[in-house]
């Protein structure tokens, strides 16, 4: 009996010896993705009140960027007001050039900063909680040991995601055909993911120690929190194992900028669950 988890998806695929981007590839985005960069169409940036202007969808990359806004608005930073503008990445919207004018890459989050003269783009969601933390002054330790291990986990939510997104959830959720070698494959480093903040967690009450900083902002939406909303496979890796880190994680929860912050530019859920927009603090009523 032929073992199928060893033929070549489809069968006798051999890679060749260029590669050429097929008209048709596939999987939830293939009318969008392409190997190019760039501007695809012409559209400005829209402008608030505020001079923070944020550009982004509520993704886990994006909520990490909400969530801190609306904790340093908690923490008495009046500065940090901001409008947080819709950028639909199921449309394409970030192939426009005002956002590819912000961000060359075409991801979200970003953020332009127009306090300064001239303005200051930020891209990259990493980037955009350090730009923050430094500029007021908070969620980030000065120095020493805690600073440390603040960029230790950022960093590490940095490069470790990749997996999850673009790796489990790809093949979990979005691809054309269920690929059980590359769901395995994404599914075990997943785990191991979790594993190493569980075993962390079980003993220190944050990321960095005692103290809630970016990194447990950077961390929070994507473990477990893409596992249960953007592709639901929560069940798959048996995310309640993890005892340690669902206590982290359901702390941060309650915490009121944080369920103000993750509802910030999605564009659907349940009532109250979602905020298309957010230009002032009202929005959220």
């Amino acid at each position: 009996m032929t073992d199928t988890r060893l033929e070549n998806q489809p069968a006798g695929y051999a890679p060749p010896a260029v590669w050429r981007q097929k008209a048709d590839h596939g999987g939830t985005f293939a009318s969008i993705n392409r190997a190019e960069s760039g501007a695809r169409f012409e559209r400005e940036l829209p402008v608030g009140k505020h001079p923070l202007q944020l550009y982004s969808q509520g993704t886990p990359n994006g909520q990490k960027v909400t969530i801190l806004l609306e904790e340093l608005l908690a923490a008495g930073h009046a500065g940090a007001e901001y409008d947080a503008w819709l950028i639909d990445i199921f449309k394409g919207d970030q192939f426009g050039s005002g956002f590819v004018g912000v961000n060359p890459n075409a991801k979200i989050p970003a953020l332009v900063d127009r306090s300064t003269n001239p303005a200051t783009r930020v891209f990259e969601s990493g980037s955009i909680l350090v730009y923050l933390a430094e500029r007021f002054g908070a969620f980030l330790p000065a120095a020493g040991r805690a600073r440390t291990e603040t960029f230790n986990w950022l960093m590490w939510q940095m490069g470790s995601a990749p997996f999850v997104g673009g790796g489990l959830g790809h093949f979990y959720a979005y691809a054309p055909i269920k690929i059980e070698y590359a769901i395995d494959r994404y599914a075990m480093e997943t785990k191991r993911q979790l594993h190493v903040l569980d075993t962390h967690l079980a003993t220190h009450e944050f990321l960095a120690g005692d103290a809630y900083t970016i990194a447990d902002m950077a961390v929070w939406p994507w473990y477990p929190g893409s596992l249960y909303g953007v592709y639901n496979a929560h069940e798959f890796l048996a995310v309640e194992e993890y005892r340690h880190l669902l206590r982290w994680y359901r702390a941060i929860a309650e915490r009121p900028a944080v369920k103000r912050g993750r509802i910030v530019n999605r564009t659907s859920g349940a009532p109250g669950e979602f905020l298309r927009e957010r230009h002032d603090a009202k929005d959220f009523t």
